[in-house]
C-alpha cells in the first residue's frame, strides 16, 4: 500500500508549537470509534493517561469492522465481526484498560455515511453527561471515520470538550494539505510504558495485521503502522461553530448566583487587580463593558471612569451588577454582543472573558463595533482565560492573536501567564 512516508510527518511534528492535551483527572470520557482498532491506533496512549489519572472511559464502536475484506461472504463477514470484537477485548486487556466499558452499535461497516442520522440518534443518549468526547476526525479520508466524527459532533452535549483523532490522514494525505487543521492540533507525549501498551494493544488485532483470507494485503501494513509507532499522538480540538447560547449562562446563574466564584476566587481577584493596574491612564471618560456579569470588575472600572456603560444578556446578572454599582456612575442594561454595543464615542472598552464565546461572525462584528465606538487614541482592554472552554468556538489565545494583528489597534500592554492573557490596545 503506497502512502505518505512517515519521514514527512516527522518534519511536520518537529516544531515545538503543538500544545499539550489538557489531561484533567476524574472525568467521564466517551471514545467513539468507527471500527474496532481505531481508538487504539489514534489515542491509545492518551486513553492510558486518562485512565491512570482516574477518568471513567466508555468506548462506543459503531461497526464490527466486518467489511475489512470486501470479497468475504455474508457468513464470513459475520465471523470476522465476531473475531474483531474478541480482538478489541484482548487489546484493551493488553493496554491495561480492562475496566473500559464497550458499547457495540453493530452498524454496517463501510456504510456509516448512509446511516449518519441513525448513528447520531443512537449516540446522543450515550454521550449525555460526558466531560470529554474523543471522536474520529471528521476530515479523515475514510468515509466511515468522517461520518462517525460528524455524528459525534451533532450528538455531543454542549458542555463536553470535543477532540478528534486522525487515522488515515497520516497515510492518505500529506502534511501540506490545507484541510489539516494544524492550528487546533494538540499533542500527547507517550512515555515508555504507554508506547509498550499501545504496541501490545495493536498486536491483538491479528485479523488486520495478516493477509486476508483470499490473499488480500493486510489492512494495517507496516508502512501504515509506522505512523502509530511514535512517542506522540495528535488530536484536533473540535470547538462548536456557533456562539455559546445565552441559555447556557442563564442556567449557570440559576444554579449559582456566582457561578465562577468571581467574588472570592484568587484567580478572579488577581485578574481584576492586574486588569485595572494595566490601564495606562489614571482617568477615562466613558467606558463600555459588555458581559459584565455580577459587576465586580464594573465597580472597579467606575473608580477610574466618569461613566461606565455595562450590559449582560442574563437578567439575574444584570440585577446583581445594578445592586453592586447603585451608588456609582454606572448604567447596567440587559444586552448582548454584537447588536447592543453602544455607538460611542467612548474612551475605553473592556472585554473580559466574553469574546471567545462568540462565533466567527459575532466575534468579528463585536471587535468592529468596539473599534468604531472608540475615539482615536481610546483604549481596548481584553483579558481572557487560557484553557479552552467547552462551549467556546475559540480559545483566549486566538482572541488575542486577532486583536494584536488588527490594523486598527496598536498594542500597548501585554501580559501572559499560565492562567490568562491580557492586552491593552489603542485605537489608531
Amino acid at each position: 500500500m503506497n502512502g505518505t512516508d512517515e519521514d514527512r510527518w516527522r518534519a511536520w511534528l518537529a516544531p515545538a508549537d503543538l500544545r499539550s492535551f489538557p489531561v484533567e483527572p476524574g472525568q467521564r470520557v466517551a471514545v467513539v470509534a468507527a471500527h474496532p482498532d481505531d481508538e487504539t491506533l489514534g489515542v491509545s496512549g492518551l486513553l492510558q493517561q486518562l485512565h491512570q489519572q482516574g477518568s471513567t472511559i466508555d468506548l462506543i464502536v459503531a461497526t464490527d469492522g466486518e467489511a475489512a475484506f470486501p470479497a468475504l461472504s455474508t457468513a464470513d463477514r459475520r465471523e470476522l465481526g465476531r473475531t474483531r470484537r474478541a480482538e478489541l477485548r484482548e487489546s484493551l486487556r493488553a493496554q491495561g484498560l480492562t475496566d473500559v466499558s464497550v458499547q457495540w452499535l453493530g452498524l454496517p461497516d463501510s456504510g456509516l455515511a448512509d446511516r449518519r442520522d441513525e448513528l447520531t440518534d443512537r449516540l446522543r443518549p450515550l454521550l449525555a453527561g460526558t466531560d470529554v468526547c474523543l471522536l474520529p476526525w471528521p476530515g479523515d479520508p475514510h468515509p466511515d471515520h468522517a461520518a462517525a466524527g460528524d455524528a459525534v459532533l451533532a450528538a455531543a452535549p454542549l458542555t463536553a470538550h470535543r477532540w478528534s483523532y486522525p487515522i488515515w490522514m497520516w497515510h492518505w494525505m500529506t502534511p501540506d494539505d490545507p484541510a489539516i487543521p494544524r492550528a487546533t492540533a494538540f499533542e500527547h507525549r507517550l512515555d515508555r510504558a504507554q508506547r509498550d501498551g499501545k504496541a501490545a494493544g495493536l498486536a491483538a488485532f491479528v485479523s488486520q495485521l495478516k493477509p486476508g483470507p483470499n490473499g488480500e494485503p493486510p489492512i494495517l501494513e507496516p508502512d501504515m503502522l509506522e505512523h502509530f509507532d511514535r512517542d506522540v499522538e495528535v488530536v484536533f480540538r473540535q470547538p462548536p461553530d456557533q456562539s455559546a447560547p445565552v441559555s447556557r449562562f442563564t442556567e449557570l446563574y440559576a444554579a449559582d448566583a456566582d457561578p465562577w466564584q468571581v467574588t472570592d476566587r484568587w484567580y478572579e481577584r488577581r485578574k481584576r487587580a492586574l486588569a485595572i493596574a494595566s490601564l495606562p491612564r489614571e482617568r477615562y471618560g466613558t467606558a463600555v463593558e459588555p458581559a459584565c456579569g455580577t459587576g465586580m470588575l464594573t465597580a472597579l472600572l467606575a473608580q477610574r471612569c466618569d461613566m461606565v456603560l455595562a450590559f449582560d444578556p442574563v437578567r439575574s446578572a444584570v440585577a446583581a451588577a445594578r445592586s453592586r454599582t447603585v451608588e456609582l456612575d454606572v448604567v447596567v442594561a440587559e444586552g448582548r454582543l454584537p447588536g447592543d454595543f453602544p455607538t460611542g464615542p467612548v474612551d475605553l472598552v473592556v472585554f473580559s472573558e466574553i469574546l471567545y464565546y462568540l462565533d466567527d461572525d459575532a466575534f468579528a462584528a463585536s471587535v468592529a463595533a468596539a473599534v468604531a465606538a472608540l475615539r482615536p487614541g481610546g483604549h481596548l482592554l481584553a483579558v481572557d482565560w487560557l484553557p479552552w472552554a467547552a462551549e467556546a468556538p475559540r480559545d483566549g489565545l486566538a482572541v488575542h492573536r486577532f486583536l494584536t494583528r488588527s490594523p486598527a489597534l496598536e498594542p500597548l500592554v501585554a501580559h501572559v501567564d499560565e492562567r490568562f492573557v491580557l492586552h491593552v490596545l489603542a485605537r489608531r
